[in-house]
């Protein structure tokens, strides 16, 4: 089991990066919530969950413990695979899928892509009595540069399947929020611009 990764961001993709860690390059998969905090050349840690297949091993990487517990955890209701889970913590941080999840809230739920009602029932009904109750705010690491957020939230969301334009439409609608910080928070803004496209 690897547990995490340190070393220097190789390339960053659309859904996943390369960590070179003693001359090795380490492909992991992340949320570009995750991928909006990396920046080429720098070194990173993150946090690590390896999932097994007959004819793979992937890693996924994350930026801190709580979302990787909180992957794995997903994965442990019926019908959720590691894409699904993936897309859970895109959309919803940590705090705000056990709330959803402890209070039953299935409107908040079916904002995942992937997640109707029946699946946003089956993780209320499977994992209430796992999930715990919200302990902190997860917050995402502050880009230094006020403008350079709307680049990446906008690359997050074409990673994420969306349209150029549904994404500039995206980065519009959550412009105000941005202004409302002098230091705004990526994966922040690309979980408020997922919600807004789920609303469109």
């Amino acid at each position: 089991m690897i547990a995490f990764v340190r070393g220097p961001v190789a390339a960053i993709g659309l859904d996943s990066c390369v960590i070179e860690v003693g001359g090795v390059g380490l492909q992991l998969y992340c949320h570009p919530g995750t991928l909006a905090t990396l920046r080429p050349g720098q070194e990173f840690k993150l946090a690590t969950s390896m999932v097994v297949r007959e004819d793979s091993l992937t890693l996924y990487g994350f930026a801190d413990a709580d979302e990787k517990e909180l992957f794995e955890l997903l994965q442990t209701a019926s019908g959720v695979g590691p894409k699904l889970a993936q897309a859970a913590l895109a959309v919803l941080s940590p705090d705000q899928l056990r709330q959803a999840v402890a209070h039953e809230d299935l409107a908040m739920l079916v904002k995942i892509p992937g997640v109707g009602k029946k699946v946003a029932q089956r993780l209320v009904l499977e994992l209430k009595d796992k999930i715990g109750a919200p302990s902190r705010v997860v917050a995402g690491r502050p880009l230094h540069s006020s403008e350079a957020w709307r680049e990446q939230v906008h690359a997050g969301l074409v990673g994420l399947g969306w349209s150029a334009r549904d994404a500039d439409d995206a980065v519009i609608a959550v412009s105000p929020l941005a202004a409302d910080s002098t230091e705004p928070s990526v994966p922040d803004l690309l979980r408020a611009a997922l919600r807004a496209l789920s609303k469109a």
